[in-house]
């Protein structure tokens, strides 16, 4: 809070508070569903007393929704109510606050309190990873789950078989069940190996790995379908597994870790 003062603010103050106000209400707007605000992010800043208003693209808050790659009603045993909620509710949920928290990260200036920043800061990388996660999710549904070629190979060969994976992948999720996370296999980019990782929550994550396999662990998943059924959910999303998707992440991963290990062929 803000200490009493015998003087009037002054105009640099003034505008200093409003960015405080609004950075503090950002900040516990979690689960708001309000459409983004689409007009172009600015930030305050001072010269010689003057204030101007100087544009920060890193922080245009201006993110979009990505279409669902299949039919909302066109999953085995997920149902279209269920992806449609998922989808509009949960992922769209991620992608509007992300908009407002840069809008409110582009407000800051010096005067702004540390513990605001690191709020902001907070909620800016769950709402980012909530948005790639969920989008990593959709993506690699609409299958029939049937594994093959390059991907059920590099599989095998990093867990003793396709079969053994899928043990280690299940055992993941069921670990995360009735609370919230992702499981995920992940390349490692510096390693050029395949890692099978649990997330708690949107935040956690292996340093220099790119998602192939993303499944949402979090309740609002499957609880409307499955109730606290949570092995016929990973039953379901198995069943869905477009696995051409995660063939083709597996690819550029793999070009990627080619270039930043040095064994890149031109």
């Amino acid at each position: 809070m803000s200490r009493a003062r015998d003087l009037p603010l002054s105009r640099r103050e003034a505008l200093a508070s409003i960015a405080l106000s609004s950075a503090s209400l950002a900040a516990g707007c979690a689960t708001t569903r309000e459409s983004a605000r689409t007009a172009p992010t600015t930030a305050l800043s001072h010269t010689d007393g003057a204030v101007t208003m100087t544009a920060i693209p890193a922080l245009a808050g201006a993110h979009t929704m990505v279409a669902l790659p299949f039919s909302a009603g066109a999953l085995n045993g997920i149902s279209e109510r269920m992806i449609s909620s998922h989808h509009q509710n949960n992922y769209g949920g991620a992608v509007r606050n992300l908009n407002r928290v840069e809008q409110e990260l582009a407000q800051i200036t010096a005067n702004t309190p540390a513990f605001v920043v690191t709020a902001l800061r907070e909620r800016e990388l769950n709402f980012r990873n909530s948005k790639t996660l969920h989008e990593a999710y959709f993506a690699n549904l609409g299958g029939n789950g049937q594994r093959s070629g390059a991907i059920d190979r590099a599989i095998s060969q990093a867990y003793g078989g396709a079969a053994q994976w899928e043990q280690h992948m299940r055992a993941t999720a069921m670990g995360l069940g009735g609370g919230s996370g992702w499981a995920i296999l992940a390349f490692e980019l510096d390693t050029g190996a395949l890692r099978t990782v649990s997330s708690a929550g949107h935040t956690q994550a292996l340093a220099t790995s790119l998602p192939l396999l993303v499944m949402d662990m979090y309740e609002h998943s499957y609880q409307m379908d499955f109730g606290a059924g949570v092995a016929r959910y990973v039953d379901a999303f198995f069943a869905n597994v477009l696995w051409d998707e995660v063939h083709r992440r597996l690819e550029s991963a793999q070009r990627m870790s080619a270039i930043l290990r040095g064994s890149a062929t031109h």
